[in-house]
């Protein structure tokens, strides 16, 4: 007889295994199936995020920080290093060190919650009953679980360039892009997104030669064009970036030791370029492989992405869906957040995920990081708004950390001064956005951060005096 769960999570990043936890805190017998492994072939929870996105992303950023500070930044503190080298090969254990520890981790906290953990591919057999039949496939191992609920977290992959395949040799995607063993002297990077800017920028800051193709006529759409505007100048002036917009990439031609990359600027003037190595980071795409959902009649709308409803329920009976696999933004904590929110439905209770208020955030030097309305949506949708601004260079905090680039904004209503957006480019701007997205949450106004004592000296005093100009009483500008 098959095992039988309450709750089946397919997936275990960072929506999956969160889901897995929060339904086995809530009483209910609970599986996680997840095929990732790492080098020696054991279970690696935590999807792409832990194993190749997220964490060791910022692992490497780090480490590239560190390195560019002993060379370029130390001498302005008086510290005087002398000649500074780089291992990559101990940098690259170092972030899988960091891989398996949060791993590791997330393991512990399976055992922990008795969630029962299940290696290999997750896909739909069959309803049996009230009961779903859950394959489980890990090479010629195969094995039917049955759960009454089924939380699908597959996730997403990366978006194919066509014409090019990936062999994370010469051609890589995230991941290969996390293992270069040596520092490429031309880097090619196509698409200046998330993954784009901060690979580009790790390994710009070890040495390489960095160009970056974009076929968006405007770097950074989606954030506020101020921010924009200030990240670009401080990627291609300061961190050295080669940053080019308006691109079409034409023929990409794969050799024994390089690539060439054929393409047409704005103007439609045609441009060739090799490259060492490239790097192709055009997004990504919800994973549904192998899920078999034809068979079961789940429905996959014409983006791949699972079709649910506002509340993550998919059409089939207790089947739901949350994460890169279904609407909304390829976020790892807002997809940890509708886990947490499936599991609590599952159980009766009434969570709700506000996607209004989901904070973004780009890893470079300097940090980005908004939440809420740009200016340019006010203006579109005509929402009468004020503006406050706090410049990072009249901040005592950011001068004594010598990162001083950037500034805060806040967007508030102009009739009931209700929040609408909190956007900032400079230094530990994720970490200071949470203070937007909590206010925000409790639909706070600018008067509201504008009245709270804030510590001196403190980054964060830079979204206070943001919230003060919003009524035109900075105290320190």
């Amino acid at each position: 007889m098959s095992q039988q769960f309450d709750v089946v999570v397919i997936g275990g990043g960072p929506g999956g295994y969160v889901a897995a936890i929060r339904a086995a805190q809530l009483g209910f017998s609970t599986a996680c199936i997840d095929a990732t492994k790492d080098a020696v072939g054991k279970q690696s929870l935590g999807g792409t995020c832990l194993n190749v996105g997220c964490i060791p992303s910022k692992a490497l950023l780090q480490s590239s920080e560190n390195y560019h500070n002993a060379v370029h930044g130390f001498a302005d503190h008086g510290i005087n290093v002398g000649t500074v080298k780089v291992d990559i090969a101990k940098m690259l254990a170092r972030k899988q060190d960091i891989i398996n520890k949060n791993t590791g981790g997330i393991a512990y906290l399976f055992k922990k919650n008795k969630v029962t953990s299940f290696l290999g591919y997750g896909s739909f057999k069959a309803r049996n009953g009230d009961k779903w039949q859950i394959e489980v496939k890990d090479g010629d191992k195969v094995e039917v679980i049955e759960a009454t609920h089924v939380i699908i977290a597959t996730g997403s992959k990366v978006r194919q360039l066509p014409g090019v395949a990936i062999d994370n040799q010469l051609v890589l995607d995230n991941e290969g892009a996390l293992a270069i063993p040596a520092v490429p002297k031309k880097l090619g990077v196509i698409g200046a997104g998330v993954i784009g800017l901060e690979m580009g920028s790790v390994w710009k800051r070890l040495g390489a030669d960095v160009t970056v193709l974009e076929a968006m006529p405007t770097f950074l759409g989606a954030a506020d064009e101020q921010v924009a505007k200030d990240a670009f100048k401080y990627l291609t002036k300061e961190t050295g970036l080669a940053i080019t917009n308006g691109v079409k990439i034409g023929e990409i031609k794969v050799g024994k030791k390089d690539v060439t990359v054929n393409w047409t600027d704005a103007a439609g003037a045609e441009q060739k370029s090799v490259f060492d190595k490239l790097i192709v980071s055009i997004g990504r795409v919800p994973n549904t492989d192998g899920l078999n959902a034809d068979a079961v009649g789940l429905k996959i709308n014409e983006r791949g992405q699972v079709e649910v409803d506002d509340d993550c329920r998919t059409a089939l009976p207790n089947v739901w869906a949350i994460g890169d696999v279904i609407r909304g933004p390829m976020l790892a904590h807002k997809a940890s957040e509708e886990g947490v929110a499936v599991a609590e439905r599952i159980a009766g209770q009434h969570p709700h995920v506000d996607y209004n208020v989901i904070p973004w955030v780009i890893y470079t030097s300097p940090e980005i990081a908004w939440v809420g309305k740009t200016e340019q949506q006010l203006k579109a949708e005509g929402i009468d708004y004020k503006k406050g601004q706090f410049l990072f260079s009249a901040n005592g905090r950011a001068l004594a950390l010598g990162e001083a680039k950037g500034f805060v904004k806040m967007l508030a209503d102009a009739k009931t001064d209700r929040i609408l957006g909190v956007h900032i480019v400079g230094p530990f701007a994720s970490e200071l956005i949470s203070e937007a997205v909590v206010a925000m949450e409790f639909n706070a106004s600018s008067e509201d951060i504008a009245r709270i004592v804030h510590a001196h000296p403190s980054l964060s005093e830079a979204l206070h005096e943001a919230a003060l100009g919003c009524d035109k009483r900075s105290l320190h500008s």
